[in-house]
């Protein structure tokens, strides 16, 4: 039985015409394939509402959170009348939709009296949005003659209790989800799933956190064993690079899970890093396809590609980074300060992007998004004092105003002189390289440039690509 995993960000239930747009997708899909699932998000703006109702009732507002339950209400209702008409089945999910809105609104009355909203509640609170949506698109493909059911994924993904950024608990979440999904799959009907959400061991409402639902897409593949994920957004699969800085810029048809694991990390917004590993671990192919453009094939993620001729295949960037430097002779030999550094950067929660450094050890560089820089540096200076004092360490220096530039191709592995055709292209368009790094799987090479060199940089390195 070939079984087709299908994920729908929020664009794509955003409104009564997306949702329709999506059901007539389901519906060609499951007559070209013997099963499918379905993985949703909440309607576009709907989690970022909640939040706010959330926040607000945490901050003493007894009024936003109730005008915010009002919106919602309107929203979904309207959106379910227009898709399924009014009909016993409508009442019926008309009804469970309000109970989630009574939810949210005791939920945010009793943040009102505590003051404050904990990383528990607002994660009960932010995944109200894909519980209200999975209802309305499994009416809407009822309404359509499909066999479709809600399935929340708080019943099935078992997580961490990391409230915010929970993580799935292997093999317990596959054994769930083949235990609940599977009787339904063989008997035809489609399940409606919620993404972004699970729940602990003790039944407490967790998120995935960025990406969650891409995240929680490949995780209901992996664990079915299905023999395609496909990731439906509002663009018709991954560039060569940000069409807005080069007008040439093209869909790329086929990609490897590295290639596209580089891309996702390297600022690529087509799909969030972690969607890539539970679909690498089971081999599953992952296409990423256009939900306003269904006839596109779009861009399959597989393991391998054949060459193409083409060493460089996009180019990504990460813009509104820092560049921090800790450097002193007294550094070399030295055991531990790298590990004692990012002790330092980890005490803060930085996200660390890139690290470079140079073979005599008397200086390490690394990207940290500029917002966490100045606590980087503070936090630099207090571990490392011993060493500033003694002068092994001569200065902590922050470089604000960069921007972090990839190559990505797996071709690289086997094409000599990549790197210099690289530079040369950044040369000859007058762009300085402040910073240089290659990964272990040499399918990627990243440089740092001045923010107003960006764009440029981009243009110029994309040419390699055409």
């Amino acid at each position: 039985m070939a079984l087709l995993v299908m994920k729908f960000g929020g664009t794509s239930v955003g409104n009564p015409a997306a949702i329709a747009a999506l059901a007539a997708i389901v519906q060609q899909q499951r007559h070209a394939w013997d099963q499918v699932a379905v993985v949703v998000s909440a309607m576009s703006g709907v989690t970022d509402l909640l939040i706010k109702g959330a926040q607000t009732a945490a901050a003493g507002d007894a009024e936003t959170f109730v005008a915010i339950t009002a919106q919602l209400r309107e929203k979904h209702l309207n959106t379910l009348a227009e898709l399924a008409g009014h009909t016993t089945d409508t009442l019926d999910v008309g009804s469970a939709i309000e109970h989630l809105l009574n939810d949210f609104e005791l939920l945010c009355r009793s943040v009102l009296v505590l003051g404050e909203v904990t990383p528990r509640a607002l994660d009960a609170i932010a995944g109200l949005g894909e519980r209200m949506s999975a209802r309305l698109v499994a009416a809407a493909l009822r309404a359509g003659q499909l066999d479709a059911t809600a399935i929340d994924a708080s019943e099935v993904v078992v997580t961490t209790n990391d409230f915010g950024n929970a993580v799935p608990i292997y093999p317990h979440t596959r054994e769930r989800i083949r235990e609940r999904l599977l009787p339904l799959l063989s008997h035809g009907t489609v399940p409606v799933i919620t993404g972004f959400i699970g729940a602990t061991t003790n039944g407490a409402l967790t998120t995935l956190g960025r990406g969650g639902s891409d995240y929680s897409g490949a995780i209901f593949g992996a664990a079915l064993d299905a023999d395609e994920v496909a990731i439906y957004t509002d663009v018709d699969g991954v560039m060569t690079t940000d069409p807005r800085m080069a007008r040439d810029a093209k869909i790329i048809a086929m990609l490897s899970y590295s290639e596209m694991a580089e891309l996702a990390y390297f600022g690529a917004k087509v799909l969030h890093p972690r969607t890539i590993r539970p679909v690498v671990e089971r081999g599953i192919p992952l296409r990423i396809r256009n939900t306003f453009n269904a006839d596109h094939c779009g861009t399959l993620v597989v393991r391998d590609v054949e060459p193409d001729g083409r060493f460089v295949k996009a180019v990504t960037s990460i813009k509104h980074m820092s560049l921090i430097t800790v450097e002193g002779r007294g550094m070399i030999g030295v055991p531990g300060v790298a590990a004692r550094t990012f002790g330092a950067v980890a005490s803060v929660g930085a996200n660390v992007l890139m690290i470079s450094q140079a073979s005599s050890e008397q200086s390490i560089c690394f990207i940290v998004p500029s917002n966490t820089a100045a606590a980087v540096v503070d936090a630099l200076e207090d571990h490392l004092r011993q060493e500033i004092d003694r002068r092994d360490i001569d200065r902590i220096n922050p470089r604000d105003g960069v921007v972090i530039v990839t190559a990505v191709g797996a071709g690289m592995r086997d094409t000599p002189g990549v790197a210099s055709q690289v530079f040369s292209a950044l040369a000859k368009q007058h762009v300085n390289v402040v910073a240089i790094a290659q990964g272990s799987s040499e399918c990627a090479i990243s440089v740092v440039v001045r923010e107003a060199d960006a764009d440029t940089a981009v243009r110029a390195i994309h040419q390699l690509t055409l």
